[in-house]
């Protein structure tokens, strides 16, 4: 049985343009900013805001920001 050897040859990513921040949160909520920062550590978090749109669509993008930094086209991949 031969083995499979597989190799990373580049990292693609994608975050959506849209941040809410725990300023912009705070108002929506009863907190503040450093409540949050302080029990939870998060700053800032990315919201996809385009319609019919989830996971797939992010992965979609990561994918074609992979092919962009590394030059390669679909059909090359088995």
């Amino acid at each position: 049985m031969s083995k499979i050897h597989a190799v990373i040859t580049g990292v693609g990513g994608y975050v959506p343009d849209y941040i809410l921040d725990n300023h912009e949160l705070s108002k929506m909520m009863d907190t503040n900013d450093e409540w949050i920062t302080t029990r939870v550590g998060i700053k800032e978090r990315r919201i996809l805001k385009k319609k019919h749109a989830g996971t797939s669509y992010m992965a979609a993008k990561a994918i074609l920001d992979l092919f962009a930094k590394t030059g390669t086209k679909p059909e090359e991949i088995d």
